[in-house]
This record gives C-alpha cells, structure tokens and sequence, in this order.
C-alpha cells in the first residue's frame, strides 16, 4: 500500500485487471455504441453489445502495460489530430532537457485536448509522458476513472467540502506532485487554475501554486522550492474552440440568471466534443523553466501569466472577432510566423469563421465572440482593472 494509492495512476501489474473491469462495465460498452452510433445505437444497444465488446478485446488484447495502452491512444491521437487540426506547431521544446522532470503549468481550453496535446508533443519529441492532473468532478462513471488513470491520470479531489478535508486532500496533492518530480523522474501536467477558461482570458490561480508549496520543507525558503520544482509555462492556442458555443450560452446563464447548473453528464459531452471537434490551427508554446526571487504564490502567478499571455499565438479568428466587436482591426501578429494582420484580407479565413458564427444564438452571440476576441485585448493591454 501506497498513501498515494487512491489518487495515482495505475502500475503495469494493474493493467490487465482494469481492462477486464472496462470490458465488463456495461456502462463503457454503452457509451461506446452511442458514440460510434449516436442515432440507431440506443435501439440497438442489446445486438451491439457483444460485436462492441468482442471487438474492444481484440483490439486490447495485446495491451499488458501502461506504454502499451498509451501506444494505442497515441494512434488513434494520430488521427484525431489529421482530422481536427489543419496544423500543430510547436515551439521552446529546444530548451528543455529531455533527461529531466517538469512541472508543465498551462493555460486551459479544452478538458482532454490540452494535456493530449502537450503528452503528444512531448512523445512525438524524444521526451517522457506526462502524469496528468484530472479533477474528481470529470469522473462521475466509473469506467471514466478507469480510462483516465490507465493513460497516466492522477486525482484532484475536488467533492471534498469540509475544509480539514481539503487541506488533507491538498496535502495529499502536494506530496504526490513532488514524488513524481523528484522520486519517479515524472513530467507533470496541470491546469493553471481549476476550469477552463471560459471567456479567453488565461490568468493562474495562486492557489494553485500555494498547494505546491504544502509540501515544502520547513528549511527550505520559497524561491529555492519554486526553482526546485521546475515549473515550465505552456501556452495553447486553439483557431476553433469545438466548444465555444456550450462556454457562451453557459457564461449568458451566468450573467443573466445569476447561475447555470450542469446536465448530469455534461462535462463527459464537453470532453467528447472538444475531441472530436474541428480546431484549425493549434499552437503549443513551452516557456522556460521559472527561476527568480520569489516571495510568494502572487508573484509566480503574475510571471506565469506574463509568460503564458505573452506566448500566445493569436489566430485570425481572433482578431475578426475583436473587429466584430469594436469596429477596427487590431494591429496585432497572427500564426507561428508572426504575420502583420492589417496586412492581409484573410478572405477565405473570414468566409470561414462568419459560415461558423452564422447558426450561433443571438443571446449568446456576443459572449462567444468577446471569447475569440479576449486573446488580442490581452495582447493589446486593453482589459479593464475590473475584468481581473
């Protein structure tokens, strides 16, 4: 027994087991079926259950390790980025040391798509995969805890209440994250703050970093636990949000009804929008390690949004959002090679996102593109004190 057993990923020995567990959860096999066939499925679902599960065995059956479980996904990744994604660009991996673990911190978007875009591009690049970071609200089905911790997913307990419970929780966290740095030579990936970001505005929560710092020695000063943590900002940068429509109509329930309840399963349908949705371009940016004299949790959320903010790359539909709404063209760089956008038509492009926007909910039209929009206000300096 491990004290970290109930949040860690699984080991190689538990790998057949869990498969075992997955093919016999119904559940699965259910939510496979209205996947692959989400109009006649449910009709069907007793004749297909045993052609999804024989199939599913199959294709499992030479799956006896971690790595062999995370080849599989990496190949069906591989297509998914085909079809998804226009292009994936990369940038700052040359200044990392492959031989050595970090602690990525990055700006969230997308439930599943963030980390498997980090995690493939740290595979496909010589470098260890990650153990990622998944809050406990994501894992309502059993078979969704199984999944996740097969593929090197470790547990945020995020249904504890009582504050002891969370500050044990946290404590728990803390300690984990450090093992797998420093004991098990492991790349972490978490979020720079609990949720995604909804508008477009990418800011760290200092909690975050303050439940790094549970786990510090009493000896040891701030800045130097800071340092020895290896904490390395990344920015993604998605053209298409597969998900934008969902954040608006959920931040106009906010605005306009002061609150806005989740369907039951409403976090699973996000993971498998944002997956299968189309993306365009996506940029990776990975920053270099954080060093410097460090006071506190405040001061290293302010340099990782000044470098996560600064290394975003701004796609065209960002800036035909933000003419959109304030009736000019933002002098701004767009695209990994850093184009002038006042210098182009972008005429295929704008087509392309005004055939996108046309369907959206006039409620809600607005939000979705202040979203798009929110990336180059940053960039410009433009967001008022109150919006922080």
């Amino acid at each position: 027994m491990s004290e970290f057993d109930d949040i860690r990923p699984y080991n190689d020995d538990e790998v057949a087991d869990v498969l075992q567990q997955l093919l016999e959860d119904r559940e699965f096999i259910d939510s496979i079926i209205a996947l692959k066939l989400p109009k006649t499925g449910r009709f069907l679902k007793h004749v297909l259950r045993s052609v999804v599960q024989s199939k599913l065995a199959k294709q499992l059956s030479g799956v006896k390790t971690v790595a062999d479980f995370q080849a599989l996904i990496e190949s069906y990744l591989g297509t998914l980025i085909d079809r998804t994604v226009t292009n994936l660009s990369v940038s700052g991996l040359e200044k990392l040391d492959k031989s050595q673990s970090y602690l990525f911190i990055s700006n969230h978007r997308d439930i599943a798509m963030d980390p498997a875009f980090v995690n493939w591009t740290l595979f496909h690049n010589g470098f260890t995969t990650l153990r990622i970071a998944i809050g406990d609200n994501l894992l309502t089905k059993p078979f969704a805890s199984r999944l996740m911790r097969l593929n090197k997913s470790f547990i945020v307990n995020r249904s504890a209440t009582k504050p002891r419970e969370k500050l044990k929780a946290a404590k728990l966290l803390s300690r984990y994250i450090q093992h797998s740095l420093h004991q098990d030579n492991e790349n972490i990936w978490i979020a720079q703050r609990e949720g995604r970001a909804k508008d477009g505005i990418d800011r760290t929560n200092p909690a975050i970093i303050n439940m790094f710092a549970l786990s510090k020695e009493k000896a040891q000063n701030f800045a130097e636990f800071i340092g020895n943590s290896r904490i390395v900002p990344v920015t993604i940068s998605y053209e298409y949000d597969p998900c934008d429509e969902a954040k608006a109509r959920e931040l106009y329930h906010k605005e306009t009804f002061g609150s806005y309840t989740k369907d039951e399963h409403e976090d699973v349908q996000s993971i498998a929008m944002g997956i299968s949705g189309y993306k365009g371009a996506v940029h990776l940016a990975f920053g270099e390690p954080l060093t410097g004299t460090f006071e506190d949790a405040d001061q290293v959320a302010e340099v990782l949004d000044e470098r996560v903010n600064s290394a975003y790359v701004l796609h065209p539909t960002n800036c035909f959002a933000y003419e959109m709404l304030m009736g000019e063209a933002p002098k701004v760089a767009v695209g990994n090679q850093a184009e002038d956008f006042t210098k182009k038509s972008w005429q295929k492009e704008r087509e392309e996102f005004l055939a996108r926007i046309d369907g959206i909910d006039a409620r809600w039209k607005k939000i979705l593109l202040q979203g798009y929009a929110n990336p180059v206000l940053t960039k410009l300096g433009q967001h008022h004190e109150h919006d922080k």
